[in-house]
């Protein structure tokens, strides 16, 4: 753990399980999803991926989350919804439009000016359906033009969503996708296909797509630029490190990082530095162990090699740490200039057992480290070990006792220096002597700083929380839309169907109006009965003849009507005017409304429907005038 960080055990943008969800179930479930599936949602934030398991149990029906693990063995097509619903591919063209405006305007010019000749190396991790690669596309190719484009760019795009990346891979896009798209970068990269507009081939050449968790899987290397907007807000805070830590390995020393407008870089902040922190690009800082080379033996001339050997006799003697050095036999062979003024040695303790002189044992006992120094044959480091001496301040060294061997790994000796840190001892009793005056300020400080670097990601917790549930929302609408157009789309349908019925009732009502002002017309009684001999037309001619008005009559038996005319005689001619179709008339005497004697003559026609069946028989009703006046005279005799 580096300096001045503190151990958490909790993760305080992991969040709770909503809606009481059982802990334990659901993390069983995410561990299967991960062993059987391959898809590893444990670094995921459990608020979010909770709201999406209980979205997609409401949807089947289910409130326990060990009853939709069951479900899931039992019902395999069920993974794929579940993952629909999980994988939140909310996505557009130039979404947030500031930030890639900047990026177009001031850090592309400067990449490609930077790449030089290079082949540009990009990654757009977390790609969805594919238009942020395709944006890229765009973008480069305005710069660079769309055949530069082809032989020097490679976008590579990637996500763990197989059906999103389908639907990148085959680049067609319907009305509502390219809204965000200015109209000359539409009427440029896009071709009408069908239903919708085609990415143009020539900028689908320069994007490959393919599967990668960021998660689990490693990173693409060498990258100019790279990026990854709104997939850390899914994460919890120790996942989005090991993710940025892996981002930071695939990019070049000199890459630029672009993330989402809620995402900021609290965790393993030292890798990268804001180039605009409100636009949310960042550059890589290299590791300061990335630069480091390796050495190559050479073979050098006889000359050389000797004046290289003085060198390194002069260098060895000038040295200012106090330096012996002993065979495995503890016996002394080198002493340098520094060791010889310190411990009081000369040329003639050379060749001498280590344990006769004073500094084997003072200021420290080096017998025993030095044994364990030949048994392990590793270094070893003795720190602040004081020298205490009469008359002169005390001193202070750190001894370091190094195994020396031959080109054969033999062990041959043993280096023992003594580094002086008097000075960085003083210092750092100074050190502590200031420290322990502003230890309470300190703490009072730090108590503070914890406090806002608490608010800090908090506040950070709540945006990604915020622009997470902005995605679902967005992702929902886009469901109400669709649902909407459906809609829209069986309204106009129906609305086409009322008018056509409509214009059809208005027809009956023409064709019934027409009719009843025949009937209206004519001088005779009309009755139409079916075929079980009712009622089902009587025009006002009949209501004049017998008293009864329409209402009275619709819909009762022919035969059961009371009026001056004897109606049961009449049964036998309608039946067979139904069987055979053909015409009849009948004389009969009858007594019309106001009680007149009068002749009647009955003709019975056919109705036949549209397939010539006979539906009912019509009954023409008409008092004979010469016979009307007889009856009156014969009346006017009898009385």
């Amino acid at each position: 753990m580096a300096a001045g960080e503190q151990e958490t055990t909790e993760d305080p943008g992991a969040g709770g399980l909503p809606g009481g969800l059982d802990a334990e179930a659901f993390e069983a479930l995410l561990e299967d999803l991960k062993q059987t599936r391959g898809f590893d949602f444990t670094g995921y934030k459990r608020t979010s991926l909770g709201r999406r398991v209980l979205k997609r149990m409401a949807q089947v029906g289910l409130t326990d989350v060990r009853a939709y693990h069951d479900h899931l063995q039992v019902h395999p097509e069920e993974f794929a919804k579940l993952f629909d619903t999980l994988l939140i591919n909310v996505t557009s063209f130039l979404r947030d439009p500031d930030r890639w405006g900047f990026l177009a305007t001031e850090v592309l010019p400067k990449l490609i000016e930077e790449a030089g000749d290079d082949q540009i190396r990009v990654w757009s991790a977390g790609c969805a359906s594919g238009e942020e690669p395709y944006t890229l596309a765009m973008l480069f190719a305005e710069l660079l033009g769309v055949e530069q484009l082809e032989q020097r760019v490679k976008i590579y795009a990637t996500d763990v969503d197989e059906d999103a990346l389908r639907h990148a891979r085959h680049g067609v896009y319907d009305e509502a996708k390219l809204d965000g798209l200015p109209d000359e970068l539409r009427a440029r990269y896009f071709q009408p296909d069908g239903a919708g507009f085609a990415i143009r081939p020539e900028l689908r050449r320069a994007v490959i797509f393919g599967r990668h968790d960021l998660v689990s899987d490693a990173p693409i290397s060498n990258l100019h630029l790279l990026t990854c907007r709104n997939v850390l807000i899914y994460l919890n805070s120790e996942t989005q490190a090991q993710v940025l830590r892996s981002l930071h390995f695939g990019l070049r020393d000199d890459g630029y990082l672009f993330l989402g407008k809620a995402e900021m870089l609290f965790a393993e902040h030292d890798l990268f530095e804001p180039v605009e922190i409100v636009q949310r690009v960042f550059r890589k800082l290299p590791n300061s162990n990335s630069g480091r080379r390796r050495l190559l033996g050479q073979v050098e001339a006889p000359a050389r090699v000797a004046r290289q050997v003085r060198m390194r006799d002069s260098a060895f003697a000038s040295a200012p740490a106090s330096q012996i050095v002993i065979d495995v036999g503890g016996t002394i062979e080198l002493v340098n200039e520094a060791a010889r003024s310190a411990f009081g040695l000369g040329s003639h303790d050379i060749g001498r057992p280590l344990n006769d002189l004073e500094v084997s044992y003072r200021p420290i006992d080096l017998r025993a480290p030095l044994d364990e120094v030949r048994r392990e044959r590793r270094s070893k480091r003795l720190r602040t070990v004081q020298r205490a001496q009469r008359d002169l301040p005390t001193q202070f060294f750190d001894v370091w006792l190094v195994p020396l061997f031959d080109p054969d790994q033999e062990l041959i000796g043993i280096s023992i220096t003594f580094e002086d840190v008097t000075g960085a001892q003083e210092l750092n009793t100074r050190l502590q002597q200031s420290n322990q005056e502003l230890e309470t300020a300190y703490e009072e400080l730090q108590s503070t700083n914890e406090e806002l670097e608490t608010t800090n990601e908090e506040l950070q917790s709540t945006v990604e929380e915020l622009e997470t549930t902005n995605e679902e929302l967005q992702s929902t609408v886009e469901e109400l839309e669709t649902t909407n157009e459906e809609l829209q789309s069986a309204t106009t349908e129906q609305e086409a169907i009322n008018r056509e019925l409509m214009i059809r009732t208005e027809e009956v009502e023409q064709v019934n109006t027409y009719f009843r002002s025949i009937l209206a017309s004519l001088q005779v009684g009309v009755a139409v009965v079916g075929t079980d001999f009712e009622v089902e037309i009587w025009n006002e001619q009949a209501f004049e003849l017998w008293g009864l008005r329409e209402d009275e009559v619709v819909g009762r038996s022919l035969l059961a009507l009371d009026i001056g005319l004897s109606v049961g005689d009449l049964a036998d001619p309608i039946r067979e005017c139904l069987t055979t179709g053909t015409t009849t008339d009948q004389i009969a005497a009858a007594t019309d409304r106001r009680g007149r004697a009068v002749v009647c003559r009955v003709r019975l026609a056919p109705l036949t429907d549209r397939t010539r069946a006979r539906a009912g028989v019509v009954v023409l009703m008409d008092v004979l005038p010469s016979l009307v006046d007889d009856a009156d005279a014969d009346h006017g005799d009898d009385a």
